[in-house]
């Protein structure tokens, strides 16, 4: 059910994904949601953007171990490019997709959002260091990094192409070569 909503959020927001939608794409009973999160759609959401956080993460962890910034920025995009290209340009980021949506009912979707973009942050901060990159400079970078493709992913989807994302992923790297020298 969490990877079902995943999948919903990415295309089509936290707005235009429902219990019935998950339910469908998944097959589960409709009991079972309900058992699962107590708390709701919020919940549901919450721990769609968390599995998905945690799963990119995991995917750049190799080059992120083997302080290897430029691989981690690759696979990091690859992961993000290759999806979106298999959704027919339909599929963004979930977490994009609940960050920019407003939450006054469950604030605590932004907090996973928020969670979500740091844990990313902070381990490509760490990569970064670990290659050689003075600490302030590895954290600014960072921002850059994961605002960058972000932003990237959004213009992609808006024009049905990953040419924006392959091109902001382009001069990333030589944003970090430059460091690295």
């Amino acid at each position: 059910m969490v990877r079902g909503a995943a999948e919903l959020l990415r295309e089509r927001g936290y707005s235009g994904t429902g219990f019935r939608e998950v339910i469908e794409i998944t097959g589960a009973p409709r009991g079972s949601i309900y058992h699962h999160f107590p708390d709701g759609k919020a919940q549901l959401a919450g721990e769609a953007v968390e599995y998905v956080g945690a799963l990119a993460r995991e995917a750049i962890s190799g080059p992120f171990e083997d302080a290897d910034p430029i691989g981690a920025l690759r696979t990091f995009v690859e992961l993000w490019r290759s999806d979106f290209e298999r959704s027919g340009y339909r599929a963004g980021c979930p977490i994009a997709a609940v960050a920019v949506e407003n939450h006054d009912e469950a604030p605590q979707l932004l907090d996973a959002a928020a969670g979500a973009f740091e844990r990313w942050r902070t381990a490509f901060a760490d990569c970064l260091r670990r290659a050689g990159v003075a600490e302030g400079r590895s954290e600014s970078l960072a921002v850059l990094v994961v605002s960058a493709v972000e932003g990237a992913i959004v213009l992609s989807r808006a024009e049905r192409d990953s040419a924006p994302l392959v091109e902001v992923a382009a001069e990333l790297e030589r944003a970090i070569e430059a460091e690295l020298s």
